[in-house]
């Protein structure tokens, strides 16, 4: 029986690979054979790839069945060179390499001198013939050159094929983000890799922020027949590479402005839409040493101030604080409607006798109103800045070994819309978002025909959302044996049906809470041609880490909604709330391992 199984085994490793092309997944390979004039196979034949915008270069030997095989290439223009003693040189230009490709370049010698050359200079046709699964490749053109909401690149999947939006994740707890589904499956349950590197958010499971245009050069869409060292998500993948500098130096810097001098007045509005946003920034790239050493980093700031949008309560009066109703109650107040008080009161008026010292205290905290029917008017801002900064490093060791660092960073910052004069103005406190990327990358070449791939990848989020402007909790006014967190930004959470509140989100928008996740990746692959087969096994380990610290309840709600008095206002005041919501403070530690082999 066990020696049954090896023999499964061994027969799953040996066999499996061979169904297509194994390479790191943030690269593309190159195969063929090499024939001479009248069709016989050559082997012993020196054939090297040369990528012309780097001087990067990797070679290897056609093998007993005349074949070669170049993996873990970089994306990008190359030139192949094929040399042989007694036949001329071979040179073919125009291949361009795509993430995830596996073109097939098959070369003819013909008799002559080693010196002589033939030169091949159009396009090369790349004829996939390895890759049984369904992909798309979006490229460069097509990232920098397509109109972008926002210039956010995750857009683009949908134009791939078998994939389809659903909307924006947002979550108090990660980066915001596009819901994408791809061949029917979960919408968290895309694997994102950049550079080869894990891209997917330990906590959402969603991607974190992919860079802007100018610095990405690619991504492919794998929409079936997922290649085994992708792993983790059954849904599909997303392969994204960013730009890596050249020998020659190359950059550009960009502003998009959308303003409210420029804006067209709806045909159902007053006044023209008052947002401004402007998204601007730079990229550049060029060599430190060349053919040896590259640099290119980029940065994109993205600036959004908002026409603050208006917002009307309806307020206790010192007529109310009196105890009368009468105006609150009247058809002027209520859109036509006379309101009369629920029994045992009379005449729209309440004793203030039964007046809950909370409620008077709330009531000192709000802004003066002269309106018989307390009507206040102020503004709440929802403004945004958002920044991401890539930078990357490429190094050519030798033609055995190259080496890159790639860096990225997002922020996003959302201010409170705190007025700064009415305390119930805040409907959401300062709330700030952090993403950290680094991978570290080395592929050698073993032997012409072993090649190795690692990556090494840390990922780090911090979201942290706290009141930066101290306002008052229920102790503050009153409330008794009432439980609130030692060093927890002050706020209430009030919400008086009809009248006034403390922004439309609730307990959950005003929590203040900490939350971060960290991950750390290690992952190799390794590729061997033998003979007519290509075998690749890797393995692929996440160690992550999420942490947080929450208390959607902490605050204490309160709602009052009318139903003891007849208006919600009177039952804000006399101190009966139609439910009171509290909780502690709740503090998660998760730790997850996955390990993938293949």
């Amino acid at each position: 029986m066990r020696r049954i199984v090896w023999r499964i085994l061994l027969g799953f490793l040996f066999v499996f690979p061979t169904s297509s092309a194994l390479r790191a997944q943030s690269t593309a390979q190159m195969s063929g054979t090499v024939k001479d004039q009248t069709g016989a196979l050559l082997p012993g034949v020196q054939v090297t790839a040369t990528q012309t915008a780097t001087g990067f270069a990797r070679s290897t030997v056609t093998n007993e069945l005349r074949a070669y095989t170049l993996t873990d290439l970089p994306v990008g223009p190359y030139e192949l060179e094929a040399a042989l003693t007694g036949f001329r040189t071979f040179v073919q230009t125009g291949i361009v390499l795509q993430v995830g490709s596996s073109p097939v370049v098959n070369v003819n010698l013909e008799v002559g001198q080693v010196t002589e050359a033939i030169e091949v200079q159009a396009d090369a046709a790349l004829v996939e013939t390895r890759q049984t699964g369904i992909g798309q490749v979006i490229d460069n053109v097509r990232v920098v050159e397509l109109p972008l909401q926002a210039r956010n690149v995750q857009q683009l999947i949908v134009i791939s094929g078998n994939a389809v939006g659903g909307g924006t994740f947002g979550t108090n707890r990660g980066y915001p983000t596009d819901i994408i589904s791809v061949a029917g499956g979960l919408n968290n349950g895309l694997t994102y890799l950049l550079d080869g590197a894990s891209h997917n958010d330990p906590y959402t499971n969603f991607n974190f922020p992919l860079p802007f245009p100018d610095a990405l050069q690619e991504f492919k869409v794998e929409t079936s027949s997922v290649p085994a060292q992708y792993g983790q998500h059954s849904g599909g993948a997303v392969n994204a590479v960013t730009k890596s500098g050249t020998n020659e130096f190359h950059g550009d810097a960009f502003e998009y402005v959308r303003n409210r001098i420029f804006n067209a007045r709806n045909a159902f509005a007053a006044e023209r839409d008052g947002l401004k946003r402007n998204q601007f920034g730079g990229v550049l790239g060029g060599p430190i040493i060349k053919n040896k050493l590259f640099f290119f980093g980029g940065d994109q700031a993205t600036v959004v101030r908002s026409q603050p949008a208006t917002i009307i309560n309806f307020i206790p009066t010192p007529q109310m604080v009196a105890g009368d109703f009468t105006a609150i109650a009247s058809p002027q107040c209520n859109n036509g409607r006379q309101i009369a008080l629920k029994a045992p009161f009379v005449d729209n008026r309440i004793n203030p006798a039964l007046f809950s010292p909370v409620a008077l205290n709330v009531v000192k905290q709000n802004p003066v109103t002269d309106d018989p029917c307390g009507r206040i008017q102020f503004s709440r801002k929802n403004n945004l800045d958002e920044q991401i900064i890539m930078g990357r490093v490429d190094y050519q060791q030798s033609q055995k070994n190259s080496l890159f660092g790639r860096y990225e960073q997002a922020r996003m910052n959302s201010p409170s819309d705190y007025d700064g004069k009415t305390w119930f103005s805040m409907g959401q406190p300062d709330f700030t978002r952090r993403y950290h990327s680094f991978v570290l990358g080395d592929t050698y070449s073993i032997s012409p025909n072993v090649v190795s791939a690692f990556r090494g990848t840390l990922l780090r989020t911090l979201n942290e959302k706290f009141p930066k402007t101290p306002l008052f909790t229920w102790n503050d006014v009153g409330v008794k044996n009432f439980y609130y967190p030692p060093n927890w930004g002050k706020i209430v959470v009030l919400i008086v049906s009809g009248a006034f509140s403390t922004g439309p989100g609730g307990a959950a928008m005003h929590n203040p809470g900490v939350t971060n996740s960290t991950a750390y990746q290690l992952a190799e692959d390794v590729s061997w041609s033998r003979g007519a087969h290509q075998i690749g096994f890797g393995v692929n380990y996440i160690h992550s880490m999420s942490n947080w610290l929450s208390g959607t309840n902490a605050p204490g709600q309160m709602l009052f909604n009318a139903q003891n008095t007849g208006l919600s206002l009177g039952d804000f005041i006399v101190g009966r709330p139609s439910t009171f919501i509290d909780g502690a403070v709740a503090t998660y530690y998760l730790r997850r391992n996955y390990m993938g082999l293949y």
